[in-house]
């Protein structure tokens, strides 16, 4: 049988692979006050606009179980199989609807194939996840390979990124106050990474071109030592500056870096400005 890939909207997967892989996204949600809507169908720019003019930094929620159930139904019952590959499951709670949802439809499809992965990431670092496995089963490949394939790539995935200020770290609470006034007198930047399903601080550098620097040092040991199959570069609300560390980098290893706009989920928690990249080593 034919597997089909499932993700959510924070894969940031361009709208043309998504077409061509036929890869199919469950939404999650933002909230402001009085005001709810998918991320899928936001603009990004308009959203952070909004929330550099109004100063309010929403939530975000996870999908409802009914429409991952309406998401999965839709391709079992033709005859497919499911592989559903979301974000991390300490980020949200999306991992966790999809097993409700996969628990529910076993009942009525006793006989019906559903895997559901944790990519342990989020942003590109799960799209080459799905990407990978979206083109092999395209390919034909059965379930256990596309599967494997896709847990390959989630083990030499990495994403690191620093943010241009440190307030939405701040406002969300995923930075101490006292530090982080300090920090920010000092203009320190910490190079963020997810680390098992968790975003952690690789490290703290004075200044964020410093901070561009040192990833992209990491970057080049790692390609040194394991090979580099993937490199794209992640910017929220810096088209700019994202397509120059693109260029940059493009060449800095000789092939094509294409930059990528993270969207209002993920970006509401670290901010505007905010640069990364993403590479999936060879080994």
């Amino acid at each position: 049988m034919t597997v089909k890939l499932v993700t959510d909207s924070t894969s940031y997967i361009q709208e043309e692979t998504l077409r061509d892989l036929d890869i199919k996204i469950v939404s999650l949600a933002v909230n402001f006050p009085g005001e709810s809507f998918d991320e899928e169908s936001a603009d990004y720019d308009d959203f952070y606009k909004r929330i550099e003019r109004e100063g309010i930094i929403p939530t975000s929620s996870q999908p409802s179980v009914g429409t991952m159930i309406d998401t999965f139904k839709e391709i079992i019952s033709r005859g497919e199989e499911v592989l559903a590959i979301f974000i991390s499951s300490k980020m949200s709670g999306t991992y966790e609807c999809a097993l409700q949802a996969k628990k529910v439809l076993l009942e009525e499809y006793p006989q019906a194939c559903i895997e559901v992965l944790d990519s342990k990431t989020n942003c590109m670092a799960l799209g080459l996840q799905v990407i990978e496995a979206a083109a092999a089963a395209q390919a034909g490949k059965k379930m256990e390979e596309v599967k494997q394939i896709a847990q390959d790539i989630r083990d030499k995935v990495r994403f690191y990124f620093v943010p241009a200020t440190l307030d939405y770290l701040i406002k969300g609470g995923r930075i101490g106050g006292a530090s982080a006034l300090l920090g920010s007198l000092l203009k320190i930047r910490p190079i963020l990474y997810v680390n098992d399903g968790m975003t952690d601080v690789e490290e703290k550098v004075r200044g964020t071109k410093a901070a561009i620097k040192r990833i992209i040092q990491i970057l080049h040991e790692d390609a040194s030592k394991y090979g580099l199959k993937h490199l794209l570069v992640h910017h929220i609300h810096d088209h700019e500056r994202g397509s120059e560390l693109a260029h940059n980098l493009s060449n800095l290893f000789q092939r094509q870096v294409q930059s990528y706009s993270i969207g209002p989920v993920i970006g509401l928690h670290v901010g505007p400005g905010t640069l990364g990249v993403v590479y999936c080593t060879e080994e």
